[in-house]
């Protein structure tokens, strides 16, 4: 299953393919669908609104919502399932409104569980509070992380506060409550959700700053995202992790509490 959309038809037109091939201003959202419904909705469309305030200086009403569900029912065709990515670019002409870009794939059932092994990268993303479509920054430290024996990279900013994964959130576990790490990032989707989700079902947690020379002192570590919404770390920098740790096993019942929402 493929299937890309620029408002609402497949791009044949040469213009329109080299735009999409060498622009890389805008910003965009990923999403799992099932059933045509998926978890936070409301978070999604919040999230592209700001990034069109912040982008291009244009503000989403309700019926800019209503357009936008509709070129995703649009890209989904029959499918009820699948991996949709909505991304925002300039318009081809001056103040016409920001032009979307749905994509449509296959929906990812195989959710990663395996622990993965984490190196720290002292980097922050360009407009981290944005999911901006500028990548590569964080593809590179992915890379770097790969060439040094890890799966992935786990950002370190100013301050030498822990913020945020290349594609995703991380939660921490001392014991007693989540930990999420206060920093300029992006405020994922199902990190929020996870969020609101342990406060209904009364499990502590707070958002704190979280400097890196704490790591050793934490008893447990995850990756979050739209993806999984819970896999370990087995490391941080050669800092291990117990593989049996409760967090994954309170952000995953968390997890399962989270409703859909019809599209």
């Amino acid at each position: 299953m493929l299937n890309i959309e620029l408002n609402g038809r497949v791009p044949s037109d040469i213009a329109d393919i080299q735009r999409l091939a060498t622009g890389n201003y805008g910003h965009f959202t990923s999403m799992q669908v099932r059933d045509r419904a998926v978890r936070g909705l409301a978070l999604h469309l919040a999230r592209l609104s700001d990034g069109n305030e912040e982008f291009f200086d244009y503000r989403m009403g309700i019926d800019d919502e209503q357009r936008l569900l509709g070129l995703i029912r649009h890209a989904l065709g029959n499918e009820r399932d699948a991996s949709v990515r909505v991304g925002f670019l300039p318009p081809v002409t001056g103040e016409a409104a920001p032009d979307i870009l749905v994509s449509v794939n296959d929906p990812v059932d195989d959710a990663p569980t395996r622990p993965r092994h984490v190196r720290l990268d002292h980097y922050q993303r360009d407009w981290p509070a944005q999911k901006s479509t500028a990548t590569m920054g964080s593809t590179y430290a992915a890379r770097r992380a790969r060439l040094a024996g890890y799966d992935d990279a786990l950002f370190v900013g100013a301050g030498n506060l822990v913020s945020e994964g290349t594609t995703w959130n991380v939660a921490f576990f001392d014991g007693d409550r989540v930990i999420w790490p206060e920093a300029p990032m992006l405020k994922g989707v199902t990190m929020v959700l996870l969020q609101l989700a342990l406060s209904m079902n009364g499990t502590p947690w707070t958002l704190r700053p979280v400097d890196a020379i704490e790591l050793p002192l934490l008893t447990g570590a995850a990756a979050v995202n739209s993806i999984c919404p819970a896999q370990p770390l087995a490391d941080i920098d050669g800092v291990p992790f117990p593989a049996t740790d409760k967090l994954v096993s309170l952000l995953r019942e968390a997890w399962e509490s989270v409703p859909f929402d019809d599209i």
